[in-house]
């Protein structure tokens, strides 16, 4: 059951970014663009999760999923700071 959620997990992301890039290439408002980013890195994390506690349990990977997270969260973040409207 636990699998999934963490395929679901992704997907999800995957299709939010999907749906925030093509809205971004349609109305080109850097909010979009830089939540978009921001989702890209999200799925890269949620894949990264189905990797490491699915196909490779035995190499710890967290180190490299907080590493997506994290850097996801700063793109956004520097497109709410730094951003114009």
């Amino acid at each position: 059951m636990a699998e999934a959620v963490y395929i679901l997990c992704a997907a999800t992301s995957a299709l939010c970014a999907f749906l925030l890039l093509r809205a971004y290439r349609a109305a080109r408002l850097n909010l979009l663009f830089w939540s978009g980013l921001c989702f890209v890195g999200l799925t890269a994390h949620n894949l990264l999760m189905v990797v490491d506690l699915l196909v490779v349990p035995d190499i710890d990977l967290s180190l490299w999923r907080s590493g997506t997270a994290l850097g996801s969260i700063a793109i956004l973040l520097f497109g709410l700071v730094w951003e114009r409207q």
